[in-house]
């Protein structure tokens, strides 16, 4: 399509032809106001912007970042997407957008693609000129209108797509008038207990899959144990735990869903599926399209439930519209108005908001937008009615299905059987799906972890003072809850009090005067100012004392530097019980503010409407949440530090540390961290205790490496805490379908040494270009991954090649995965993210390059576990973990029976006793660099020749339970 032709209706003589830009790592395509096609490499490419007017790109951070450029103005095809086709998914390359319009891909040069740009601009106008009628572009015009005010550049061609005058207003962005409310209904009843038979699981992923699917007698069988979770309780905190180890290719969501969706109709509850990743829990979203086909049942029947501060808080979206720029650029304030009217969900961290968008306009914009710090005021909102979360939450009360995440999942869990917090007990889930199952215990360390900081209790005293001084738009108590309690002596008073009692909290600027003043500036004579910051300072005090190196301020000591809490140094006792004390003050008055919100509902219940009623619930309920538990916790361990310090060698329940590192801005945070040394103990007893049935599984539950098949199955419920419970956990084991013999190679690569840079960045490039792309490296450090993308970049470019990177490209994990799904040649690097739930099929992954061992990494908490909880082996505790993620990142790399694909370490200090962290029968070869890259190339260019098998299900009960209760 011609460059005039395609854009002659939409926009002015005047701004036609306009030049469009195409960047890459190292090579750029520059399409002239002539309409010439200039190609070079990147640096030579970028001079011949200066005096163009806006440039046609797609990605534009990510496009001026390759050419070392500053952002400049320019015409962003995803921008003019994200208005046109809201809360649709593309991958944000022009190939994606090919993709999106059923065009033939263009060559992975810059040159071919450059040309597309202006006729994907005309595609996504005549798509918004043919769409203007439709009910959601009612007010398009007066959008774009108004984002034209603003200097939006596309605002031109999109009126005339709309072809409708408009005057710009900012009633355009009050998108919250026109989003529907939540009916109101009764309570869900409780829901019954019938089972599941195995055959009645089996028939319904039958149905699931239908009837031409081809037959995986894994995936039934998998289908058939799962079962085991919904069988009626027989006792009181005694559920039904099921540990299926399920290999990649068994189908294993299906085969869960296939029970899980069978129960939840039988018995009128909900089962809730948790995962670790967003990259899985995408992927199970998915599948619901083939259990619920109708889009409208698969609304109705199955939600995703993610934490408050993922969803758009609808107030802070009326803040920021009537600020018009002051936290959120107008643009993406009016791209954001535009999703909002067309989301499924309102989530705008990773639901059907584009990764991409946080990129263009910078993940500040979202936060700002999101509820990130307990500001939400619940039923004192105006748009209470129409909130997202607040959806969301009905939603899941009535869903056959709900999907979360084990953060979520195990918050909900602990804020209700250690508050009483939320629902009445009927209301909480009964049966549950733990997918990525071998996270369950990281999991469970995040969750049920305590750290009082510096940056926890002033984020403490910002949501109980407001902001300030400062240019916070937080609220504060008062703001929040004033209101309520006007009117009322004794509200009154215990709001007065713990405002006051709060000025004990690190104040304004603490983090500042904690790194001590700059060079030529005087101290701070007030500073430390109160009990907190004062504690701080004790604790930092001890940390520089105690750290390793002669200079724990140097530069290199800037990342985080983590010290034994004991021995205590008297200071650190002394600032601790004056800080304790200054904690009891502020607790006290906020408990009795809590308590008598309670009593009004009671006191007051022939005179409170419900909107009323609603909002001194909430405030109540949000006071123990977010203030009440924290200030519990903090004088636990404020108090313990007064106990006699554990003697040495005893197991502790905890494990106490302090730790100090450099924030952003330049200011210094401290804190006491503490963590359960088993954090699937509480666990069991918060979550796993209280449920009928628990499902956990996961494709590497156990550590087979060991070479004891009851030991790996005994260390895989140690894991996630089946110890705790009264019953032994049911064991089902179903190996991978595929044949890895044939379909995979393992090299160890013994003449790279892996401190050297620029061998290694060496290393990667030579197996990438032997394997001509489709390559994941994957990295365990940051710093390691940026240094190799800086040596690597220039050499891919040179052979064609797109390389993306994590921790360095502007774009979300998720774009990263998309783009590389997509692109079959291009590669990428990454860290832990990238190791776990990536699901990558087909030639698009075939080389997999670990730059070394995964060594857990060697602080306080990992060297008490593996004294305590490896049984008397440190040693092989450190083994069994290294052999699990070495069996997750090779999981990455065979995903379907047609898979070829070669995993390769750069690290020959691996031990040869974990080459059992490879399936059996893998060839496992160690040679040099040029050996490997050659023999990579030979085996991804020969084609596979073998078929995968499918081997028969093991199950098993734990030793001590005596007969199999699935009987």
């Amino acid at each position: 399509m011609a460059y005039n032709s395609a854009m002659s209706p939409f926009f002015p003589p005047s701004a036609r032809p306009l030049p469009a830009l195409v960047a890459l790592e190292g090579r750029a395509a520059l399409m002239t106001l002539s309409g010439e096609i200039i190609a070079g490499p990147a640096a030579a490419i970028a001079p011949a912007l200066t005096g163009l007017p806006p440039v046609i790109v797609v990605h534009a951070p990510a496009t001026f970042r390759r050419l070392a450029m500053a952002p400049r103005p320019a015409l962003d095809l995803l921008e003019l997407f994200a208005f046109v086709h809201p809360a649709r998914a593309l991958v944000p390359t022009p190939r994606g957008l090919a993709a999106f319009f059923d065009l033939p891909p263009p060559g992975a040069d810059p040159a071919d693609q450059v040309g597309m740009l202006a006729a994907f601009a005309a595609s996504l106008l005549s798509d918004l000129a043919r769409a203007r009628r439709v009910a959601q572009n009612r007010d398009a015009a007066a959008l774009a209108a108004r984002l034209g005010q603003a200097g939006w550049g596309w605002a031109a061609p999109v009126l005339a797509a709309l072809d409708e005058p408009a005057a710009p207003t900012a009633e355009a962005f009050a998108v919250w008038r026109r989003l529907p409310e939540w009916p109101e209904t009764a309570p869900p009843a409780p829901a019954s207990s019938h089972p599941i038979a195995e055959q009645e699981a089996r028939r319904r992923l039958a149905e699931i899959l239908g009837a031409n699917a081809e037959a995986r007698p894994g995936q039934s069988d998998y289908a058939a144990a799962a079962t085991a979770a919904f069988a009626p309780r027989a006792e009181r905190g005694a559920p039904h735990l099921v540990l299926a180890e399920a290999g990649t290719g068994t189908g294993k969501t299906l085969g869960y869903l296939a029970p899980a969706s069978l129960w939840a109709q039988r018995n009128h509850g909900s089962v809730w599926i948790s995962t670790y990743t967003r990259h899985l829990q995408r992927q199970i979203e998915g599948e619901l399209a083939r259990l619920y086909p109708d889009p409208a049942a698969r609304r109705r029947l199955s939600v995703v439930r993610k934490g408050r501060e993922n969803y758009l808080c609808l107030l802070n979206f009326q803040d920021a519209a009537q600020g018009m720029g002051l936290t959120t650029p107008p643009i993406a304030l009016g791209l954001i108005a535009r999703w909002a009217l067309a989301t499924q969900d309102g989530d705008i961290q990773g639901g059907d908001l584009p990764g991409w968008f946080a990129e263009l306009f910078g993940q500040g914009a979202i936060l700002a937008l999101a509820d990130r710090r307990g500001e939400c005021i619940h039923a004192a909102c105006a748009h209470w009615r129409r909130c997202f979360v607040e959806h969301a939450i009905r939603r899941a009360e009535t869903a056959e299905l709900v999907i979360a995440n084990h953060a979520l999942v195990m918050n909900q869990a602990a804020h209700f059987w250690n508050w009483g917090e939320g629902a009445d007990e009927s209301a909480v889930p009964t049966r549950y799906v733990f997918d990525e199952g071998h996270h369950l215990f990281d999991a469970a360390d995040t969750a049920f972890a305590a750290a009082l900081s510096g940056v926890e209790a002033a984020e403490l005293r910002r949501w109980l003072l407001g902001a300030e001084g400062t240019r916070s738009r937080a609220r504060g108590l008062n703001a929040r809850i004033g209101e309520l309690v006007a009117g009322r002596p004794a509200l009154e008073a215990a709001l007065a009090a713990a405002l006051i009692a709060a000025r004990a909290l690190p104040a304004p600027g603490w983090s500042a005067r904690l790194a001590g003043p700059r060079e030529g500036e005087k101290a701070d004579a007030e500073s430390p100012g109160n009990p907190a910051e004062t504690f701080f300072h004790a604790l930092d005090r001890q940390i520089q004392a105690r750290s390793a190196g002669a200079d724990p301020l140097a530069e290199s000591a800037r990342l985080a530097r983590e010290v034994d809490l004991y021995p205590l140094d008297p200071a650190v006792i002394e600032a601790a019980a004056a800080f304790g004390r200054a904690l009891a003050r502020l607790e006290a008055p906020l408990k009795t503010l809590r308590t008598r919100l309670r009593a009004l509902l009671e006191d007051e219940a022939e005179t409170l409407d419900s909107a009323l009623r609603n909002r001194i619930a909430a405030a109540a309920r949000t006071l123990g949440r977010r203030a009440l538990e924290r200030l519990s916790a903090w004088q636990e361990m404020l108090a313990a530090l007064a106990e006699p310090p554990p003697s040495p060698g005893m197991r502790p329940r905890f494990v106490a540390f302090l730790r100090r590192e450099t924030l952003p801005g330049g200011g210094i945070e401290v804190g006491l961290h503490r963590h359960w040394l088993d954090p699937t103990e509480p666990f069991a007893a918060t979550l796993a205790a209280p449920a009928h049935g628990v499902l956990i599984t996961s494709a590497t539950l156990r550590d087979e490496g060991a070479g004891d098949p009851v030991a790996a199955w005994e260390a895989a419920e140690a894991r996630v805490g089946a110890g705790y419970l009264p019953l032994h956990a049911i064991r089902a084991a179903l190996p991978s379908p595929f044949d890895y013999a044939a379909q995979t190679r393992v090299f160890i690569v013994n003449d790279v040494v892996a401190t050297d840079m620029a061998a290694l960045a060496g290393a990667f490039r030579a197996l990438f270009l032997a394997a001509h792309g489709g390559a994941l490296g994957l990295f365990t450090a940051i710093g390691r991954l940026r240094a190799v993308h800086a040596r690597l970049a220039p050499a891919l470019a040179a052979a064609g090649i797109p390389l993306y990177a994590q921790h360095v490209d502007a774009m979300h994990n998720a774009t990263l995965v998309d783009i590389f799904r997509a692109e079959e040649e291009s590669c990428l690097l990454g860290t832990d993210a990238m190791r776990d739930g990536v699901d990558v099929p087909g030639r698009a992954l075939r080389l997999v390059v670990f730059e070394r061992v995964p060594w857990a990494r060697p602080d306080i908490l990992h060297r008490e576990r593996r004294i305590h909880l490896s049984g008397g082996a440190p040693g092989a505790y450190d083994d069994r973990l290294v052999r699990l993620r070495l069996r997750q990142a090779f999981g990455r790399l065979i995903r379907s029976e047609g898979d070829r694909g070669v995993f390769v370490l750069l690290d020959r200090r691996l031990p040869a006793r974990l080459y059992s962290a490879f399936p059996e029968g893998v060839p496992i070869r160690r040679l040099g660099l040029a050996e490997a890259a050659a023999e990579t190339a030979a085996f991804l260019s020969a084609g596979v020749t073998e078929t995968a098998t499918t081997a028969p299900l093991s199950r098993s009960r734990s030793p001590a339970s005596g007969r199999d209760r699935r009987g």
